[in-house]
């Protein structure tokens, strides 16, 4: 049997990118890593930083939607609700 993923695969990578991305940035900006030109600045560390950022969101709301499906599924059906006929009945 298959076992089924919370995150979708593309939204783990996307999610891992992001998290090198602010490692990346983190060790730049603490002088740890020395990157090579327009990258060495800090206005790219901030890029890194809000690109990073940017790429762990969308996993992020995956896994919120995912797992208030799990805890309460009542509050994300989409069903239609029945709407009342009338009935000669009730006049």
């Amino acid at each position: 049997m298959k076992k089924q993923r919370i995150i979708p695969l593309p939204l783990l990578i996307l999610e891992t990118a992001g998290i090198l991305l602010l490692v990346l940035a983190w060790l730049s900006v603490n002088r740890y890593l020395v990157l090579p030109g327009v990258l060495a600045g800090s206005g790219a560390a901030l890029i890194m930083i809000f690109a990073g950022v940017g790429l762990m969101l969308p996993a992020a709301v995956a896994l919120i939607g995912a797992l208030s499906r799990r805890v309460a599924p009542q509050l994300m059906q989409h069903t239609e609700s029945k709407k009342e006929t009338r009935d000669d009945a009730d006049h």
